[in-house]
């Protein structure tokens, strides 16, 4: 089951000023409760979480959404990681976690790939992002991907709780504004069609290129000359109007082309 969250999805009043989290007190719960949604449910015995890992990079942000979560769910245990490798070996020493915190940008890892390993070596974790970016497009790739909720750190503390609740009793947790279906931007708009013209050929030395593959590496993998390779990026960069592989990379990324 998939439930749009009713938190308040706001630049203005940040869950994470600058980069923290803060603290989240009876009064957060209370005005959320104010807004129509029935807190009560979610704060009760219902959903019982007891391990708890954060994945993040920034110590801050760490001790934020420790704080959020000792005072919404009790006798639970908190770990913390600063990277990938280091919550691997985590979770390989530890068991029975029962929800994952995974930053969307953490420096060894690229994209969803962490995501993707995770769910592929721990299945049973339900894994939810958590973002200080909103992106429609990389929301629907997660949820794709098997995570089990999207967390925009934009939402008020309350809303945090609800979605963790929600999570640990089984639904997918998505913001509201997942609904609202953001728009692309022109400059999106324009990568994808100069993408659609290109041949489907000259699409899939594109994703190699993407993906950091070299010019003879790309040959070898399709079985052909580093003359057609050549022959291929130049059209690229052409209909893409750019001048560098780095460039057309980089458009590529913009629209999400060649991810799975």
């Amino acid at each position: 089951m998939i439930v749009m969250g009713r938190g308040h999805h706001t630049q203005s009043a940040p869950a994470f000023p600058p980069g923290i989290l803060r603290l989240a007190t009876s009064h957060d719960v209370s005005d959320h409760h104010g807004q129509g949604q029935d807190m009560g449910h979610y704060m009760g015995g219902d959903a019982i979480m007891e391990r708890v890992l954060i994945i993040d990079d920034h110590p801050l942000v760490r001790d934020g959404l420790r704080s959020v979560i000792a005072i919404s769910f009790d006798n639970i245990e908190i770990f913390e990681a600063a990277g990938l490798e280091e919550a691997v070996a985590t979770l390989e020493k530890q068991d029975n976690f029962d929800l994952i915190l995974l930053d969307l940008n953490i420096p060894d890892v690229r994209r969803l790939d962490g995501l993707k390993l995770l769910r592929d070596r721990f299945p049973i974790l339900p894994v939810v992002m958590v973002s200080g970016a909103f992106d429609r497009a990389i929301v629907q790739e997660a949820l794709a991907a098997g995570a089990a909720g999207f967390i925009p750190k934009s939402l008020k503390r309350s809303a945090i709780v609800e979605a963790l609740h929600r999570v640990v009793s089984g639904e997918i947790y998505l913001p509201e504004t997942m609904g609202e279906g953001a728009a692309p931007s022109a400059e999106e708009d324009d990568i994808a069609r100069r993408i659609d013209s290109l041949t489907p050929q000259q699409k899939t030395v594109l994703g190699h290129l993407v993906n950091g593959r070299l010019n003879k590496q790309i040959a070898h993998d399709l079985n052909v000359s580093m003359t057609t390779i050549k022959a291929h990026v130049s059209a690229i960069l052409q209909k893409l109007g750019v001048l560098s592989r780095t460039q057309a990379v980089i458009k590529a990324n913009r629209v999400h082309f060649g991810t799975d």
